[in-house]
């Protein structure tokens, strides 16, 4: 029995290794999709539309790889005392004829918007083998207009992260799952509730967006080793996680417009990694687009916004890392949905970004 406990262990911290390593890497998910919902990953976009947007996206990372990392998350945000009358995300599906209302003449009439304020929340769950890791965020900003044409928001996140372990995930070789390495439940990690805080700025208009996130600015040890048994020099600790982002919209004719986009991430001590993505949209009926993720792979994305208050959209990664040999991709799709467009009408969804 001894000998099946400690077998036990050093397959448990087997998987705690893999979380560590992958907390090392990456603590805070990157979406392939960011570019339809930036609000996942910068508070600053907390009502910059007209309306309430609710976004449930889901990404399945690795598929084949037992134990990798699956990803659901929840993002609500809406206005307060927001008067234009134009929105500014992924909105609806017109029906039109004619001229496209949101051709070159809406672009060029495009003026900011008005000061006001945005509130919103922020769920997600993390699971990785064993280990899910909870985070909520109460988000809030608020906008500006800093010319005819251009707006700057600032926006602050506010909430909490809890680790937590399914033991029915622990269990190897036929051993009972209550026998669990008793370094993980003593850490500290497991079942504790840690402050945490997020913030940014976006500076955004008719043409172009710019902005600055950063994440997890409150630091915490994140630690599985028994300290009464296991001298250890290395602690572990979740780090603030920074992104960069920036994009350009032109316009291919009146229907279709393209928007090439940048994001960059850092996370010390480890090399910056950089996306560079091109997005096609068409009318705000569909759109369609690719990512290219530095030193690790490829990635494709469509989307559609059905009638008038829901949107689909979905992504394929293909890695060119070793991690392609047991992994047939990872896979993430996103749908929203629209509520309170008390600016609405049949001819024109009038969103921006």
């Amino acid at each position: 029995m001894t000998r099946l406990i400690k077998i036990k262990s050093f397959s448990l911290l087997g998987v705690v290794l893999l979380f560590t390593t992958v907390v090392t890497a990456q603590q805070k998910t990157q979406f392939t999709q960011y570019v339809i919902n930036e609000y996942s990953i910068n508070p600053a976009l907390s009502g910059i539309e007209n309306y309430t947007d609710v976004k449930i996206g889901n990404r399945t990372q690795w598929v084949g790889l037992n134990g990798a990392p699956v990803t659901t998350y929840l993002t609500i945000q809406g206005p307060i005392g927001k008067q234009d009358y134009k929105t500014n995300a992924t909105t609806l599906f017109p029906s039109i004829d004619g001229d496209n209302p949101r051709g070159k003449q809406y672009w060029d009439d495009y003026t900011a918007s008005p000061p006001h304020h945005g509130i919103g929340l922020q769920i997600s769950n993390d699971v990785i083998g064993p280990f899910s890791t909870v985070s909520v965020f109460g988000t809030y900003a608020y906008h500006i207009g800093i010319s005819k044409r251009t707006n700057l928001s600032a926006g602050i996140g506010i909430g909490g992260t809890r680790v937590s372990i399914d033991q029915n995930k622990t269990s190897f070789n036929g051993v009972d799952h209550t026998v669990v390495d008793p370094s993980v439940y003593t850490s500290g990690v497991i079942g504790k509730t840690n402050l945490d805080m997020n913030a940014g700025l976006w500076l955004y208009s008719a043409d172009y967006f710019v902005g600055f996130a950063a994440q997890q600015l409150l630091p915490q040890g994140i630690d599985f080793s028994d300290p009464d048994s296991i001298k250890s020099t290395a602690k572990g600790k979740m780090v603030p996680h920074f992104f960069t982002t920036a994009g350009y919209r032109f316009l291919l004719g009146d229907d279709l417009n393209v928007m090439p986009s940048i994001m960059v991430k850092t996370v010390a001590p480890l090399p910056s990694q950089v996306d560079l993505n091109v997005k096609f949209t068409y009318r705000d009926n569909f759109w369609f687009g690719g990512t290219y993720r530095g030193n690790y792979g490829f990635a494709a994305f469509a989307g559609l916004n059905i009638l008038s208050a829901v949107s689909v959209s979905y992504s394929y990664d293909y890695s060119t890392t070793k991690i392609n040999t047991v992994s047939s991709g990872t896979h993430e799709i996103i749908v929203g949905f629209i509520f309170g467009n008390k600016y609405s009408d049949n001819t024109c969804p009038r969103n921006v970004w």
